[in-house]
């Protein structure tokens, strides 16, 4: 069997929303890229580190598949443009609850773990797929405390300690859909154009692991 060199994962919608634009963007792409050894994967909105939690199946994924490469999708209603992660820290503190109907506060994602990681994607060069494609593009500070960040850190940390072969992880925020602003306010970006983005990053990525 190829081996699949990228994973990307998506989310289950939540916060009330019917949809999330990360699923639409992996909906998109998966013909695009089938030859080209990516594996896509929908996560959970569920904290924890169980077996059904969206990093225990996250952490199940990476076993089974074994990439070099994972690229972690989340949508974040305040983005206006395509945000890469450069930092995720050691922090489950959720202003809302997850699918399960947990609140988490103040706990860590790893018990001793490093307070922080950075994300060793090719950061600048993603930046620069996404200008390519007409697409904007910002790199950020902050994945926040929810899921996002949660997963991130937890596959960085397995990274780093040697429990997962992954070689580079990082995350990607992309805005909500149109759809989802008439809903519920604030900026938004649809899913083709999105998964334009998305796209190019892939197709730069899979050319650096080639190069």
């Amino acid at each position: 069997m190829q081996r699949m060199r990228i994973l990307v994962t998506s989310f289950d919608p939540f916060g009330g929303s019917p949809v999330n634009p990360t699923i639409a963007i992996a909906a998109i792409l998966a013909p695009l890229v089938a030859s080209r050894e990516v594996v896509f994967l929908q996560l959970p909105v569920v904290g924890g580190d169980h077996a059904q939690s969206a990093r225990g199946l996250s952490r199940h994924a990476i076993e089974v598949v074994r990439p070099s490469t994972v690229v972690h999708l989340g949508e974040a209603q305040t983005r206006s443009r395509i945000s890469f992660e450069r930092v995720a820290i050691n922090l489950r503190d959720g202003r809302v609850k997850d699918n399960a109907g947990i609140l988490t506060t103040d706990l860590p994602v790893v018990e001793g773990g490093p307070s922080a990681y950075f994300s060793n994607l090719p950061l600048r060069d993603l930046q620069q797929a996404c200008d390519r494609v007409g697409v904007a593009q910002e790199i950020s500070l902050s994945a926040g405390a929810f899921l996002c960040n949660e997963v991130m850190y937890g596959s960085l940390h397995d990274m780093h300690v040697g429990t997962s072969r992954v070689q580079r992880c990082g995350f990607i925020h992309v805005p909500q859909l149109p759809e989802q602003a008439l809903a519920r306010g604030g900026p938004s970006l649809d899913a083709e154009t999105s998964a334009r983005a998305i796209h190019a990053i892939l197709e730069c990525l899979l050319d650096g692991e080639s190069g």
